[in-house]
């Protein structure tokens, strides 16, 4: 858990060296033209947090999707609708969520899951909370169709992660190349 710790600093001290603001960008105009989000009807993304990939440019390139954002409750996430214009509040974790009333998680075609680095094995490093790996391990039980996501700049993909059996697998790793 240390070697994780450890990790999560250097990310974050990587990601503040990023003109996060031009990766977004790239990263947006690269997942707006994947096969699996052209398809794709409903859409989870999630608010950034300081030099996190900012997905809110999809938005506006909406094509009829409906989006969605994570919403704490307790220990697990709950997946409310969104639309540029709706209300936020700040939760106690410093991101910003959603007033609206929480769906069916199942709904997602996409979840674009937060990360601090990401590997080539499909293996992510989040904040330490587990909130994603606990509500993707539920998904994965009920939907199997939903696809995963890791959007992260190429500064913070590497070979290999630390890995633990609770972590959850994503399916695809986006980055602005």
């Amino acid at each position: 858990m240390q070697e994780k710790e450890n990790l999560r600093k250097k990310a974050k001290e990587i990601r503040k060296s990023l003109d996060i603001e031009k990766i977004s960008e790239k990263i947006v105009d690269s997942i707006s033209r994947l096969e699996v989000y052209k398809k794709a009807q409903h859409v989870m993304i999630f608010y950034p947090l300081g030099h996190e990939v900012n997905l809110l440019g999809l938005l506006s390139k909406n094509g009829g999707k409906n989006f969605y954002l994570p919403k704490v409750k307790g220990k697990e996430l709950l997946v409310c609708p969104y639309k540029t214009g709706d209300e936020l509040t700040v939760s106690k974790f410093k991101t910003k969520e959603p007033t609206t009333p929480p769906v069916d998680s199942n709904i997602p075609d996409i979840i674009f899951v937060p990360a601090l680095m990401a590997d080539r094995s499909l293996n992510r490093l989040g904040y330490g909370g587990g909130f994603y790996d606990r509500f993707l391990s539920k998904k994965r039980s009920g939907t199997a169709n939903s696809t995963k996501i890791v959007a992260i700049p190429s500064a913070l993909v590497v070979d290999e992660l630390p890995s633990e059996s609770f972590d959850a697998k994503i399916d695809i790793v986006i980055t602005e190349r």
